[in-house]
């Protein structure tokens, strides 16, 4: 997958929107389709579209305090800026947000319209802006392995064609954002260092998962396309 917008790192806000989110992940280069219904959210794209179209996703964490705002928020999120946008029938909102660059939190600012919005710092992520490059290390056999046993396990559906023609790259970055994991695991694949770190953080917790009982109702499709 590729993101035909590539800003430069000075061009990108310091202050935007966020989107707490548990169990839900953004990653550079990922792209997140979103329902939007409640009305503070529909104020937030509805902001977002005349400044740059530009919003974070971010998750709850369970080990901050509770805020004012609401619950205290991971440090790091991943900025998205929306590559489609179409509304239904009801009023919802469709869209796709492409993930562009990691950030760290530095201050939460007041609320606005009802949604929560940050001060970050970008530069330590500027890598995230660069071309997809090769993943040093990376063995796909071994990935591919413990996908196979992670979706037998848990009862899982794939497209294995879609699978097999993916590049490296997209493909960690998708099956990162797509897989089930538990929130602290997701933002371990957030937080990793590089993409080549973000591959080998995936494929232990999909063999971790492998060898640990499911859970009675998790079981369902996945596709990756």
């Amino acid at each position: 997958m590729t993101n035909p917008f590539q800003p430069r790192l000075d061009e990108l806000p310091a202050e935007f929107p966020v989107f707490p989110l548990e169990g839900v992940l953004l990653l550079p280069r990922g792209r997140l389709p979103l329902n939007i219904f409640e009305p503070r959210y529909m104020a937030m794209v509805e902001d977002a579209l005349g400044a740059g179209r530009m919003f974070g996703m971010i998750q709850p964490d369970p080990q901050r305090p509770q805020r004012a705002q609401g619950p205290g928020l991971y440090r790091v999120g991943c900025l998205g800026r929306m590559s489609s946008f179409s509304e239904s029938d009801d009023g919802r909102y469709l869209i796709t947000l492409s993930g562009m660059i990691r950030f760290s939190v530095t201050e939460e600012l007041e609320m606005r319209r009802g949604y929560r919005r940050v001060r970050a710092e970008l530069a330590a992520f500027a890598d995230d802006l660069a071309a997809a490059g090769e993943l040093d290390g990376f063995d796909r056999g071994a990935l591919l392995a413990a996908l196979r046993n992670y979706f037998q396990h848990r009862g899982f559906d794939a497209n294995w064609d879609a699978i097999g023609k993916m590049p490296d790259s997209d493909l960690v970055v998708t099956l990162a954002m797509v897989c089930p994991f538990e929130p602290a695991e997701k933002q371990a694949l957030l937080e990793a260092r590089d993409a080549a770190e973000r591959a080998r953080t995936l494929r232990t917790l999909l063999e971790i998962d492998t060898h640990q009982p499911a859970e009675p109702g998790q079981d369902g499709p996945v596709r990756a396309s």
